[in-house]
């Protein structure tokens, strides 16, 4: 059986043609396979996806932590992979192939570098800026693109939501593609015409090589708070590798470093760096974050979005934003400052920046009901945190005699960060009037005991700060309870999901898209139609 690709093959028409003797030299790999030739092979191509792999592909076959890629090999080859690079014990499991087979120790190592040199290096022909960061990559990574289109750009976008090119969009599989499929798509970036590319750059792709081989020319950092310590050790774990895409010694360090020092991480992160670009949108210079890009001034909240003025070297620009919330106004000072860095006029960005909506990011849905209802993606504590302040700050604008309640319709993951289930709860619990636990994306593990960690961080906040906790484990029903619950001038906010459109559960991927759910319980309520 192959491999299951779920992310689409985006590959250039024309791809280089390399001999695989030149292979064999970029890596240190010696062939293993006795009687049949290596030099008259050449690839055009290299994958790890055996059912995507195409004619005249190298096949990356290496260890996984699940299987070896070895089991794939021949399924790769009746596709028309012309090549296997793997390590020992793959060639081992793979046994006799009529395509040469290429041994290294450790191949994932030089994976990224090889995927490059394969499609001729592509990112070196491109304007790259690479965030990273636990929350608002995917926002600041919209907002710079369209700033960077706004000065005249043919532009690309890699992320968490989708990955477009030109028009043309694809929902994306991971925050950041392997290796393989990121060179080709930088190819094919290349090969139509895009000048400029916007990519999120995850912890995970940091540490498993994911970006090795890719030259950034701006690298940002919005942020570190919990998440992922299922995959990282601990914080500092954590922490080193978002550090990658800065340090000097990184063979990926973009050569200029944005940096957010809003928080104690990101001020760290200057600090160790040679010459950062520091971005500070909340933070005072008195205490420690002396910045080249700050807020000038107050926010002011205007038509449920914000105003405010950036000062940086070039001056002070007006600022206009679509999204609430003050960690708004950090990504889009960010994104100023990125654009700045990647050679944008900020009088040119800072208007474009004005016109962005995020799917999924503090994403309204209307059907003509009195009260504010909400999805966003937040499912790290301090991003629940964050947006249930910027909603209770909206909430705080209406009649102050009668001030809205909030309703948080939650859940977590499951096969991920079970540390910050509580959390989750508890932050939850402390902030809204009522509380509705809820299945997010349980995968393997048992919905019922996740809930219940979210349960029990939400029943530790004490009595009189806490709001009211329901558990509803179906979450088209507890959205429809959060909703039925409102009244004129409250606020509803569906949580965790953003811009997921399908619910994961004992590994089946079942159609469910917040936004879509909302609205539908929204038109029962109004009997309207529902607008998102």
């Amino acid at each position: 059986m192959p491999q299951q690709s779920s992310q689409p093959v985006l590959r250039p028409i024309d791809p280089p043609t390399t001999p695989l003797s030149t292979v064999l030299a970029l890596t240190g790999a010696e062939p293993a396979t006795p009687g049949v030739p290596v030099d008259e092979v050449s690839v055009t191509g290299i994958e790890q996806r055996s059912d995507a792999v195409l004619p005249g592909d190298l096949f990356a076959a290496l260890p996984g932590s699940r299987a070896h890629g070895a089991r794939f090999a021949r399924a790769a080859v009746e596709r028309g992979a012309v090549a296997v690079f793997t390590d020992a014990d793959g060639a081992a499991q793979i046994g006799e192939l009529p395509v040469p087979v290429l041994v290294r120790e450790h191949p994932r190592e030089v994976l990224g570098e090889l995927s490059a040199a394969l499609y001729g290096h592509p990112s070196r022909k491109l304007r790259l800026v690479g965030i990273t960061g636990t929350s608002g990559k995917t926002t600041t990574s919209y907002l710079v693109e369209a700033a960077l289109a706004a000065s005249g750009l043919s532009t690309a976008l890699i992320g968490t939501i989708e990955t477009r090119i030109g028009g043309s969009r694809v929902p994306s599989a991971l925050t950041t593609p392997e290796a393989p499929q990121l060179h080709a798509m930088f190819a094919l970036m290349v090969e139509q015409g895009v000048q400029a590319v916007v990519m999120e750059v995850s912890s995970h792709a940091l540490a498993l090589g994911r970006v090795d081989g890719v030259r950034f020319d701006v690298g940002a950092f919005t942020n570190l708070s919990q998440d992922h310590l299922d995959f990282h050790a601990d914080f500092e774990d954590y922490f080193a590798a978002k550090r990658k895409l800065f340090e000097v010694s990184s063979p990926v360090a973009a050569r200029t470093a944005v940096i957010c020092v809003d928080d104690a991480w990101g001020r760290r992160l200057a600090d160790s760096l040679p010459a950062p670009v520091r971005v500070a949108a909340s933070v005072a210079e008195a205490a420690g974050a002396a910045a080249d890009w700050r807020v000038a001034g107050p926010v002011r909240t205007q038509g449920g979005g914000q105003e405010f003025t950036a000062s940086g070297p070039a001056g002070e620009f007006a600022m206009r934003l679509r999204l609430p919330g003050r960690y708004n106004v950090a990504n889009g000072l960010l994104a100023l400052a990125v654009c700045a860095a990647a050679g944008v006029d900020p009088a040119v960005a800072a208007p474009a920046l004005g016109e962005v909506d995020v799917p999924g990011r503090m994403q309204r849905v209307e059907a003509g009901q009195d009260f504010l209802a909400v999805v966003d993606y937040a499912h790290k504590p301090a991003a629940l945190e964050s947006v249930i302040a910027t909603l209770r700050e909206h909430l705080a604008t209406g009649d102050p005699a009668a001030p809205g309640r909030l309703a948080v319709v939650v859940g977590a993951g499951g096969d991920r960060d079970a540390g910050k289930r509580a959390l989750m709860g508890a932050a939850g619990a402390r902030g809204a009037d009522l509380l509705v636990i809820t299945d997010d994306n349980p995968r393997t593990e048992d919905p019922a005991a996740i809930r219940a960690a979210l349960r029990a961080g939400a029943l530790d906040v004490p009595a009189p700060v806490r709001g009211e906790v329901l558990e509803i484990g179906d979450r088209a029903e507890a959205i429809e309870a959060a909703v039925r619950w409102a009244r004129r001038g409250d606020a509803v906010l569906v949580a965790g999901k953003g811009h997921e459109a399908g619910q994961e559960i004992d590994g089946v991927k079942h159609p469910f898209d917040d936004r879509e759910v909302l609205a539908a319980a929204l038109a029962r309520k109004t009997g309207a139609a529902a607008r998102t």
